[in-house]
């Protein structure tokens, strides 16, 4: 067995968490994006008056989403190269 068997058999486990704990946050951000926009009274980004702290919000769950396609695609991609659990 090689040391890096271990390794390669937890990878998908450890990639299909990682992309879960990114949705879960993402959830909680698109809640932070509605509390900044409900206390506004502001829902349209492109409003000048806009909440910067909703803005900024938007940019980070923009970021965790390509991240999360990133992820899903090194998943799907490599799915077929990573050994098996017996």
């Amino acid at each position: 067995m090689h040391p890096t068997f271990r390794f390669e058999a937890t990878m998908p486990t450890q990639l299909h968490a990682l992309i879960s704990d990114l949705r879960w946050r993402m959830q909680m951000i698109d809640a932070d994006i509605l509390e900044e926009e409900r206390k506004a009274g502001i829902s349209d980004p492109q409003n000048v008056a806009y909440p910067m702290l909703a803005q900024n919000l938007r940019a980070r769950r923009d970021n965790i989403r390509v991240s999360i396609a990133i992820l899903e695609s090194r998943l799907e991609k490599q799915s077929t190269e990573w050994p098996r659990a017996a």
